[in-house]
Parts: structure tokens; C-alpha cells; sequence
């Protein structure tokens, strides 16, 4: 057994018949849901995060790499996910069936489980293309133009740059982008329960009255074909897509919020094929 499956959230978690549970060698953390465990590849770069920085970048350049990106995302990254993961999609017909709710721009949700998430995500929400909040550190690292140019907004690192920073997601809003969230905060690789939530991603669904869509990551034994494209104990991917939740602006932010969050929650626990979750929805008040 791996370092993975011998965690005491494992062994609190009960799963339905045939979900698939990878054997990883990841030594999870068992308190803190919040524990960074996969640390930026540093290369020197150095930016500052305050409110001089282009939150919302129309330049010239921008608009370049964003477009070289998105064309080496779907040339590349989306086969390399068919090929390496075989990345499956279900659930899809829900978003076409909801078309012209969605046809303003979404918020989307998915557990934080490896390197290439979001673009499961990108590949299932297709054609559409999505922005995104980041660590700042993130830009400081090996991954930063993939990263920025896919969509990424950084979180300022200093009270004044937050004006600038809600403002280019205000705009955002205001031009119909989709928006997506990483609601656990951080990536542990391949691990199977969802983790609590933060508020962020709700409270930006109700502030826009914009529908909310939960995905999630689930694992498949890898076999077959597959095996020549990765270790055996690296699992398959299915990215499953939930049902759009809709806020009620009539109700209270924090009321509306608490029971978005949840919702997406416990579909996300569902999806995953989890019958038991060992972590709570959410451990803010």
C-alpha cells in the first residue's frame, strides 16, 4: 500500500462498489486541508503584485501569447489528456441542455488534483475559455506563462492591488467570460476525498448572479493501451459535470452562499463516488 491510502481521512472514507482508488506514494496531510504539498518550481522571476500590476491585460502581447496558449492547449495539452490519462468527459449534455443559461458566462468549481486540472475542465466546457484567480507564486515559477496566458489572475499580494484585481474580474463578468475556481485552494496529486471548501468562488457567484457549475475529478485504473503512456500506479481521468446552481439574490449573501457551497459540495462528493466524505463542506464560519 501507498503512503497515500494509509491517511486517516482514507480510512474514514467509504466509497460506492467499483470507485476507483489510486495507490500513490504522496504523503497526505491529515489536519490541515489547506497544506501546500506541491511546491512552485522557482526559475528567479520576480514580479510585484500590487496596483500597478495588469490584472486584466489587453495589450497587444497579451492577447498574442493568450491566443498561442489556448491554440497549444487545444493542439496539444487536450490529446496529451486522451492519450496519457485517458481523459474521459461525462455528464457534457447538461451544459448543452442549459445553453442558454450559461450563454452569459459561468462559474465553475473542481477539486485541485494534479498539474493539467483545468484543462479537464477546459476540455469539457469547450468552446468556451475560462480566467482564473492564482497564487501569486505561481508567476514566479517554471509554469508562469502557461499560467498567465491561459487565464490566470493573481491574487495581489498587497491591500491596494485588490481594487485592480476585483475590478478586472468585474470586467470580466461584464463581457460574459466564464470564471473558474479552485475552491480547496491548493493541488494534492491524485487524492480521492473532497476537501473543504473557501467561500470565494460562491460569494463571487452570487455578487454577478451568475449560474455556478460543479466539476469534479475522478480516477480509473489504468490498463490497456495505457500503460505505455505512464507508470501503472499514475490513474485514468474522468472529468464529471454537475448540475448548475443558480443563486437566489433574494435570500442574504451569507445564507445564499453557505447553501451554494454546500450544494456544489455535496454533488461534487457524489459525483466522486463517495458515500462518506471525511472532510466537512467548509471549516470557514
Amino acid at each position: 500500500m501507498g503512503r497515500g491510502k494509509d491517511n486517516i481521512r482514507y480510512r474514514e472514507m467509504e466509497v460506492a462498489e467499483g470507485t476507483y482508488i489510486p495507490d500513490c506514494d504522496v504523503c497526505y496531510p491529515e489536519q490541515d486541508p489547506d497544506e501546500h504539498i506541491m511546491p512552485v518550481r522557482y526559475d528567479g522571476t520576480e514580479v510585484v503584485l500590487d496596483e500597478n500590476y495588469p490584472y486584466l491585460d489587453d495589450s497587444f502581447r497579451y492577447r498574442f501569447n493568450h491566443f498561442m496558449n489556448a491554440t497549444l492547449l487545444r493542439l496539444l495539452v487536450m490529446h496529451v489528456n486522451r492519450l496519457r490519462y485517458g481523459l474521459k468527459v461525462e455528464g457534457r449534455e447538461k451544459l448543452r441542455r442549459n445553453k442558454a443559461l450559461l450563454r452569459n458566462g459561468a462559474i465553475t468549481v473542481c477539486n485541485h488534483v494534479y498539474r493539467w486540472d483545468l484543462s479537464c475542465v477546459l476540455h469539457a466546457i469547450r468552446p468556451h475559455r475560462t480566467w482564473f484567480p492564482i497564487y501569486g507564486e505561481h508567476l514566479r515559477g517554471k509554469d508562469a506563462w502557461f499560467m498567465r496566458y491561459l487565464g490566470g489572475v493573481p491574487v495581489p499580494e498587497t491591500r491596494s492591488g485588490m481594487r485592480p484585481f476585483n475590478e478586472a474580474f468585474d470586467e470580466l463578468h461584464r463581457r460574459g467570460e466564464w470564471i473558474h475556481v479552485f475552491p480547496e485552494s491548493c493541488s494534492w496529486k491524485h487524492y480521492v476525498p473532497i476537501r473543504p471548501f473557501h467561500k470565494g468562488a460562491f460569494t463571487m457567484a452570487y455578487k454577478y448572479g451568475m449560474p455556478l457549475v460543479p466539476f469534479v475529478i475522478s480516477y480509473r485504473e489504468r490498463k490497456g493501451i495505457y500503460r505505455w503512456f505512464d507508470k501503472e500506479d499514475t490513474p485514468l481521468m474522468t472529468v464529471h459535470v454537475g448540475d448548475a446552481i443558480i443563486p437566489d439574490l433574494n435570500r442574504p449573501r451569507k445564507e445564499e452562499v453557505d447553501r451554494m457551497l454546500r450544494e456544489a459540495h455535496a454533488q461534487m462528493v457524489k459525483m466522486a463516488g463517495i458515500v462518506k466524505n471525511p472532510w466537512p463542506a467548509t471549516l470557514e464560519p
